[in-house]
């Protein structure tokens, strides 16, 4: 596959190019929320003050906040967001320290952001499907995985902009006079494809099913524990020990699956594909 060079000046927007990247980024999401699918769900680090930051006096937030505050601030520093596809969560970020790198004009100048908005639905809509309940104490796991699905939604939505302003391109006819008419419901229309659509969903779950498989050899199906020697742990043994069983979720039909399948389904068909429009008609708008 072919990805988008945001350094090539000659290079086009092209739809194809621009659906190899959302292609991409779903196997990133689908990693990297089976990653974080592995703790619990640990809401104390979402509770705004929970934990105190010495160092911050004037922080409030929840530890998520300052783990992605802190992370931002690094990444703006070595230059991350002034990619044309990367947003931040965060403003009053650090200058880069770096020379700036001359990337292509694609897009009109916009200020869209709807990170507020993937935030929200990530903790209120996702985590809640994707962990079990309960605290395992692996905060800072946690959190670092957060961070990483909230960065890889992010770009998939914002990757809006982009597949926008190629199908404006492609038929600035069709599109200008309904931009300038501020016709909302058509440009909805105009920029929805069912067929396209449901595509999309199927091959996300056909990844989800592969990718979030339990591998398991024969010897994995009943592993004994390690036989300690006599009075390790404070109990004496008669040389054996019991048999001590992996737990794995399952399914009806017996498959090991780490990540539940229609919450990835869901994610794309109630949250990333109308946020995707969101970001499209917005950007879509400013060209009036």
């Amino acid at each position: 596959m072919t990805a988008m060079n945001f350094l090539e000046k000659d290079q086009k927007l092209s739809l194809d190019k621009l659906r190899n990247v959302l292609v991409r980024l779903e196997d990133t999401i689908i990693f990297a929320l089976i990653e974080r699918a592995q703790f619990k769900q640990n809401e104390i680090i979402y509770v705004q003050g929970a934990f105190p930051f010495d160092n911050e006096p004037d922080f409030n937030g929840s530890f998520l906040d300052y783990f992605l505050l802190e992370t931002e601030r690094i990444h703006a520093r070595v230059r991350r967001y002034t990619s044309p596809d990367e947003y931040p969560f965060n403003g009053n970020l650090p200058a880069p320290v770096l020379p700036a790198l001359d990337f292509a004009s694609h897009l009109i100048p916009n200020k869209i952001n709807v990170n507020h908005h993937v935030k929200s639905m990530y903790l209120l809509n996702i985590l809640p499907s994707l962990c079990a309940p309960g605290d395992d104490s692996n905060h800072g796991s946690s959190a670092t995985r957060d961070v990483e699905c909230l960065q890889a939604l992010s770009k998939r939505i914002h990757y809006g902009k982009f597949i926008a302003e190629a199908k404006f391109q492609a038929d600035p006819e069709k599109y200008t006079p309904l931009i300038k008419a501020r016709d909302t419901t058509a440009l909805m229309a105009l920029l929805t494809n069912e067929l396209v659509e449901e595509r999309l969903l199927r091959r996300l779950r056909r990844k989800a099913e592969i990718y979030g498989q339990e591998y398991a050899d024969e010897s994995d199906a009943e592993e004994p524990a390690p036989v300690p020697s006599t009075g390790t742990y404070g109990a004496a043994t008669n040389g054996t020990a019991p048999s001590r069983k992996r737990r794995r979720s399952s399914t009806s039909d017996g498959t090991k699956r780490r990540i539940d399948l229609d919450m990835v389904v869901r994610l794309y068909k109630d949250f990333v594909i109308p946020l995707t429009k969101k970001v499209e008609i917005d950007y879509l708008l400013l060209r009036a």
